[in-house]
């Protein structure tokens, strides 16, 4: 899949917080990742999240290709262990952004759990076969 996105310039940025079970299961899944692209969709929100190895960004389903959040400047080393929460920049493009930013991290994880339990995320997609009739 291939999506073109669009920023908005800066609104305003903030030092945050990633609970580490949400931390540690999206980049389990982006390593699993032929592409080294991660896209996780977010029902609960109508949101689409876009991980790369740099940053997690997230799209309105309203804005469609225009970035509202994105994450970015994970700090892992700093935690003493793997239970630790890690530190990131949250950057918002948009007004309402940061309004949404609690209920945010609770539905990643979710949608993250919802796509770590289908079995085709260890690889790309393949077309099967079948014979003619």
């Amino acid at each position: 899949m291939e999506i073109t996105c669009y920023r908005n310039p800066e609104l305003a940025s903030e030092p945050r917080q990633l609970a580490a079970a949400t931390y540690n299961l999206a980049f389990t899944l982006l390593a699993r990742s032929t592409t080294g692209n991660l896209f996780v969709p977010i029902r609960a929100m109508q949101y689409l999240a876009v991980m790369d190895a740099e940053e997690l960004i997230f799209l309105d389903g309203e804005r469609k290709c225009w970035v509202d959040i994105a994450w970015r400047n994970f700090h892992p080393q700093e935690r003493n262990s793997l239970d630790d929460p890690v530190p990131y920049e949250a950057v918002y493009y948009h007004e309402q952004a940061r309004n949404i930013m609690s209920r945010l991290q609770v539905e990643l994880l979710k949608a993250l759990q919802m796509l770590a339990q289908k079995s085709h995320i260890d690889g790309p997609a393949r077309v099967l076969k079948f014979p003619a009739p």
